[in-house]
């Protein structure tokens, strides 16, 4: 599988082509409740995970929420 570069939380990363931002987030292991995720500037809601394709250079800021006491 073809993989492409994007800049994730000001890191380069490389991701597999055509993955969705869905795809992202289970590869990170992240709960998708307790997530905010922008792609180039634009927020992305949860509704438009599975839809939202990854492209080669695009800028993903990611924010996991944690809780604790």
């Amino acid at each position: 599988m073809a993989k492409i570069k994007i800049n994730l939380n000001g890191k380069i990363t490389e991701i597999i082509e055509n993955s969705s931002i869905s795809n992202l987030i289970d590869d990170l292991g992240y709960d998708v409740k307790k997530i905010a995720i922008e792609k180039n500037l634009d927020i992305i809601f949860p509704d438009q995970y599975q839809s939202e394709i990854i492209n080669e250079g695009d800028q993903i800021e990611m924010i996991h929420f944690i809780g604790g006491g």
